[in-house]
């Protein structure tokens, strides 16, 4: 049985999103434990030149949408980066869920090999579907993801493995 190209996006987004969204909760949590201003953990970066926390769970939306209207040419939900508290991150992570689960299974499987064109600044590249899913989509999905889970970790959120994985 071969994998199809749905199971490898959108149920790894769904359940990416539900571990970020347990994750920000707490990082949510621990601000107003801390009395910190939850400023200070939304503008949180890694280093300079990276995306903020806010940015960060924009890009992981972007990405999994993205995905699904590249290969299943359905209509994009355009959403303004105006994210500014954990609400609002929570917000639209719920919007991107809502979008994801939308995506009919028929939309993408069979698009394995499909030409996905990737328009960037630098240029354009041109993948095949499989291509596009294993070696662009995951890869960014979970560098962003990921990088939003070691922004709260390094502030000193009380977040471990498991909080990352989203187990149950």
């Amino acid at each position: 049985m071969t994998t199809q190209l749905y199971d490898l996006t959108v149920p790894i987004f769904l359940r990416g999103f539900h571990a970020m969204s347990a994750f920000l909760a707490k990082g949510e949590a621990f601000a107003a434990e801390k009395g910190l201003d939850p400023t200070e953990l939304l503008t949180a970066r890694l280093i300079e030149d990276m995306a903020p926390l806010t940015g960060q769970v924009q890009r992981a939306s972007d990405t999994a949408k993205l995905a699904a209207v590249r290969l299943g040419g359905v209509e994009n939900v355009p959403m303004a980066d105006e994210e500014a508290s954990f609400a609002d991150l929570q917000a639209r992570i719920a919007k991107t869920v809502a979008f994801l689960q939308a995506v009919r299974r028929g939309a993408i499987d069979g698009k394995e090999d499909a030409t996905v064109t990737l328009t960037t600044p630098g240029g354009s590249i041109d993948f095949t579907g499989r291509n596009y899913v294993t070696n662009f989509v995951l890869p960014n999905f979970y560098f962003h993801v990921t990088t939003a889970y070691a922004i709260l970790r390094h502030k000193g959120v009380p977040v471990g493995k498991l909080d990352y994985l989203g187990a149950r």
